[in-house]
């Protein structure tokens, strides 16, 4: 064998220190679950291939984080596909994906590389370690895998039921990892969050895409004009619910949706980054910033996921969306991405 991606920690390891793997530590969540991860005194080895979407300048970010005087960070800048070897290790956060929806219905064939065939890569790489030496996986699904409902929300015992590319080809990861765990004793945890927002996000997403186009005069297009309904989750309440289920949940092979604590509109949502980007006046004018003929193949209406079981073992997204949007939208202006 190789040692394609085999990389030792490169300072040596306090004692009972954490080691971690993130894989897509440059991309949005990955990114900010990382950041927790060493503000926790923990050492995370990066695993990144650099896509369209990764930001580059947060790999220097990744490096200026410290605890206790120390750096605890390394990047290994590869394809999860290509990985070959992991390192003696406590987790493996998974958080590696293709997520757009609508690149999913114009192109599959990257998403199955990448959210079915690199988690079966590092499912192969996790239980080579040995049972008694098997980090525990923590993978990154979607609420997207339940599909779309008209009301109440989706607990974590109902039925998947994707409605694009993308969310199939999370589903059938999910499933991946249920069946490792029974037929190699994998120990996992299968995270579930809703729509996360954030500074950092990249432009095919809603609240970025908009301050983009906000920037270049273009109008924001928005499908069923803007009807379909989210429930938004701030990047870094997903990070802590993440520390916080690997670190207070007392059994592995679990699953948890994260929901977010703020259900609206995509129109809404537009109308509030009108507001933060020309002020309060512009808001009546709403509509004159929108394109509505933009249509999306297979429209998910509504996404919702019950809380309940993330709640009992003590968390609760506290970010208030009011709170937040101002700042995300100035970051977003202030950081130009293509």
């Amino acid at each position: 064998m190789s040692d394609i991606g085999f990389t030792a920690p490169t300072k040596p390891v306090r004692e009972n220190q954490k080691v971690v793997y993130v894989t897509g530590c440059l991309g949005f969540i990955g990114f900010y679950v990382a950041k927790k991860c060493m503000q926790e005194g923990w050492h995370v080895i990066g695993v990144d291939k650099k896509t369209y979407a990764a930001n580059l300048d947060r790999e220097q970010e990744l490096h200026m984080v410290s605890y206790d005087n120390q750096v605890n960070f390394q990047l290994i800048e590869m394809d999860i596909n290509d990985l070959e070897r992991l390192v003696d290790c406590d987790y493996v956060i998974n958080c590696a994906a293709e997520t757009h929806v609508d690149n999913s219905i114009d192109g599959s064939d990257v998403f199955l590389r990448s959210n079915i065939n690199g988690v079966h890569n590092l499912l192969k790489l996790i239980t080579a370690k040995g049972r008694y030496g098997m980090p525990i996986f923590v993978h990154f699904s979607t609420d997207e895998v339940y599909g779309d409902i008209d009301d109440g929300s989706f607990d974590e015992e109902h039925l998947l039921h994707p409605s694009n590319p993308y969310s199939a080809t999370k589903a059938a990861a999910d499933q991946l990892i249920l069946s490792w765990a029974r037929t190699h004793d994998l120990p996992y945890f299968i995270v579930r969050p809703t729509n996360n927002y954030g500074s950092g996000q990249y432009v095919e997403k809603l609240i970025p895409k908009a301050v983009k186009f906000l920037q270049l005069d273009r109008k924001i297009p928005l499908h069923l004009g803007g009807s379909p309904r989210r429930t938004w989750l701030h990047v870094e309440d997903t990070a802590d619910a993440v520390f916080h289920i690997m670190t207070k949940a007392v059994n592995t092979n679990q699953i948890f949706n994260i929901p977010g604590n703020f259900e609206t509109t995509n129109f809404y949502v537009v109308q509030e980054v009108v507001r933060a980007f020309h002020g309060d006046d512009a808001v009546a004018h709403t509509n004159n910033y929108i394109n509505t003929n933009y249509v999306r193949p297979g429209a998910d209406l509504r996404y919702s996921i019950n809380g309940d079981k993330l709640k009992a073992l003590g968390f609760e997204a506290t970010r208030q969306f009011k709170d937040e949007i101002k700042k995300i939208v100035d970051w977003h202006r202030d950081h130009w991405i293509w």
